[in-house]
């Protein structure tokens, strides 16, 4: 049921009393009801969501609507904008693989990528799948895996259709560009092929969304009889499929936030069943990486935590004999240097690692030992390693940005050290680096860390406490946010904002001590330091105190969350999406598609009371009370399967119960999309748009177009 408050015009949510107890303590939701009962059939079909839900979420998003529709012309201007800084027929670097070199384009106007290959020596492009035809009169349409067999004759690609992540699989001839009869249906991530072509492998989910283990689907077979290669490992592992760079392996991962455990299957056999490479053990972890002939042997190397190793090392073990008793140490544990991958070459094992929040490339040539490392110059950067197909090579491929230079892919020579530069972000409608400035300061908290921000601005923009600023944070499953360049947010700092990001505990921008000390039983300390971080850029006058915005997602989601009860005096408005706010109940709920896996995270409120004691004190929507809150913007996808439409819904419908002044509170529902919002390259900056028209709304900026 829903009823309007005059006074407000918005939405109210009815309250049904509802109650459920946990290690002798009740927990009282009364929206709990906002939870479709059938709630796995609306991920796969979103018609069949009870229409009293349906309704209230159509009230919230004409409320939305409504409120924001002063900000419609400029919405529109800031869509144009962005849209303008588009190459529209952009295209990646080709990558060899073979007689072909395969890579992605959009044509002029296009949402979806075009996958395609040509010569690999250059002639004409043959357009292997065309992403924009796939998605015509499609409400929702996101291309997932691709890969093209190793006889260079099938592609296999996967495309979700409503926002769920239940990714169908099939396979298309190349040459006709028709599909074949195969269809592969609830598939989650990528594929690896056989080396005769004759079939790949694949992660399948169940109707939860839980990986329901790795199955071989033979080119022709109907998929019912797929062959299972390895079992689930229990509802609290996530699974995956990779091919080590040799080519000689599938890769299949069982993984958490803390412990892995990795099993081969030979790709020249189309018959094989995988062999385990050691047994799992709680907190440790590890990836592998194979070399036919290492020091004369077939070796396996892993980047692991073993020993002790809490920011990584590197070792080595004989392939016919891989068991933990056999690892040796090839590039040792450093405390403070966090190795955040690795790749192997036949003569090259090259690192990416971050020291003191700033990453690097080193190159070790695997005959002689030596090192070299690839350095760069800027204060704050992001880099990333780009692994192609050949595993004979001397060529690595990076990635480079930073806050004020587009996005750069350099071919570097490993014998020569020779870079040369593939491509640079082009900005169609122009940008002049030297017209903003990138910071890199640290607020120092009361526990005696310093938390990194990354700041942009223009050059010409006072800092003198005077502009408004959009603060972004996460925090959380160790994920860094890199100092990038993003040529959206120029719409808002070109408006005289200041764009900042906080490395937050919770994240591994320091370290995997920095994600130890924001998890679990310290989750508090991510909050903290964002409100640091926060406190830290007024108090130094980057930016006005009363024109701040804070900007999260998904578990960045529910850091707004906690921030907006913590301390809603320090913002003018937070934009939450997809916000990770009903943690207690979520993790309560072991038949949740991301619950079991992510307990390591959280904690386990079933089994421990003391981490339900935990999570209810700072869980969002447990924490809602009678106070003033900032102007708030709240975003969620009706099928998203990782934050659960419910899960915002219910957030706002207790805010706008229990909060005490009248801020605007704007909560839209994408009914069409799951957690990535709209599909579309395009349709997509509407939506960034939005937040940003929201946050110059709030801290009083022009809403002129």
């Amino acid at each position: 049921m829903l009823e309007r408050v005059a006074e407000f015009d918005e939405p109210r949510a009815e309250e049904r009393p509802f109650a459920t107890v946990h290690h002798g303590i009740s927990l009282s939701d009364e929206f709990a009801w906002l939870k479709a009962k059938n709630w796995q059939e609306v991920m796969r079909d979103p018609s069949v969501l009870d229409p009293t839900i349906r309704a209230y979420l159509e009230a919230e998003n004409a409320h939305a609507e409504a409120a924001l529709a002063d900000t419609v012309p400029l919405q529109d201007r800031l869509f144009a904008e962005m849209k303008g800084r588009i190459k529209e027929d952009d295209s990646t670097v080709p990558d060899h693989d073979g007689p072909h070199a395969y890579y992605v384009r959009y044509r002029q106007g296009g949402q979806h990528p075009l996958v395609c290959r040509q010569p690999r020596d250059g002639g004409a492009e043959e357009l292997m799948l065309d992403g924009d035809a796939l998605a015509k009169d499609l409400a929702y349409f996101a291309l997932g895996a691709t890969r093209h067999s190793p006889n260079h004759r099938f592609l296999a690609w996967s495309a979700d259709t409503n926002g769920s992540e239940f990714y169908a699989m099939r396979v298309r001839e190349i040459a006709t560009r028709r599909d074949l009869s195969d269809i592969v249906p609830d598939v989650s991530g990528g594929v690896v092929w056989t080396h005769d072509s004759s079939a790949f492998y694949y992660v399948r989910l169940d109707p939860n969304h839980q990986p329901a283990g790795v199955f071989r689907h033979r080119i022709g077979d109907d998929a019912i009889d797929d062959v299972q290669v390895l079992k689930e490992a229990g509802t609290g592992f996530f699974m995956s499929v990779s091919e080590v760079q040799s080519g000689k392996f599938a890769d299949l991962s069982l993984h958490d936030h803390e412990t892995s455990e990795s099993w081969l299957l030979d790709l020249a056999d189309p018959t094989a069943m995988p062999r385990l490479v050691a047994a799992k053990q709680d907190n440790v972890q590890y990836d592998v990486e194979h070399h036919p002939d290492l020091l004369g042997v077939p070796t396996l190397l892993m980047r692991t935590n073993a020993d002790g190793a809490e920011d990584f090392k590197i070792v080595t073990a004989p392939l016919d004999n891989p068991d933990r008793a056999q690892w040796r140490d090839l590039i040792p544990h450093r405390p403070g240097v966090y190795l955040l991958s690795f790749t192997v070459l036949a003569d090259w094992l090259i690192r990416l690692e971050r020291e003191d929040g700033l990453p690097r490339v080193v190159v070790r040539q695997l005959s002689s030992g030596e090192e070299h490392i690839i350095a760069f110059a800027e204060e704050a950067y992001s880099l990333g390693m780009e692994v192609g197909y050949e595993f004979v090579s001397n060529e690595l491929r990076y990635g480079y940005s930073s806050m004020t230079t587009p996005s750069e892919v350099w071919d570097y020579d490993l014998k020569s050290r020779a870079r040369v530069l593939r491509k640079r972000q082009e900005i169609p409608s122009g940008h002049d680096a030297s017209a903003y400035v990138t910071r890199r300061v640290l607020a120092p908290t009361k526990d005696g860390e310093t938390v990194p921000i990354s700041i942009l601005y223009r050059r010409d923009t006072p800092i003198d406490g005077s502009a408004p600023a959009l603060i972004y944070g996460y925090g959380a499953y160790g994920m860094s946010m890199p100092a990038a360049f993003s040529a959206n947010r120029l719409s808002l700092v070109d408006r005289g904002f200041v764009y900042a990001i906080a490395h937050i505990r919770g994240g591994t921008d320091k370290g995997w001590r920095w994600y130890r000390e924001g998890k679990h039983t310290k989750k508090s300390n991510t909050f903290d330091d964002f409100i640091v971080a926060t406190e830290f850029i007024r108090d130094q006058r980057f930016v006005a105190k009363d024109k701040i915005v804070a900007h999260g997602g998904s578990a960045g989601g529910m850091l707004m969350g906690a921030i907006a009860n913590l301390r809603p005096d320090l913002y003018a408005g937070i934009v939450a999406e997809v916000p990770f706010v009903d943690v207690l109940n979520t993790m309560l709920d072991e038949t949740l598609p991301l619950t079991p896996p992510e307990w390591p995270e959280w904690g386990n409120p079933i089994a421990d009371a003391q981490a339900y004691t935990n999570i209810a004190s700072y869980s969002p929507y447990d924490n809602v009370r009678a106070q003033d809150y900032p102007a708030m913007l709240v975003l969620a996808g009706l099928t998203d399967p990782r934050v659960t439409y419910w899960e915002p819904a219910k957030w706002v419908a207790r805010l706008r119960r229990l909060r005490t002044n009248r801020n605007l509170l704007a909560f839209r529902t994408n009914l069409d999309a799951g957690h990535g919002g709209a599909a579309g390259r395009f349709d997509r900056l509407k939506e960034v748009a939005l937040a940003y028209a929201f946050a110059i709304k709030v801290t009083g900026g022009s809403l002129k177009a």
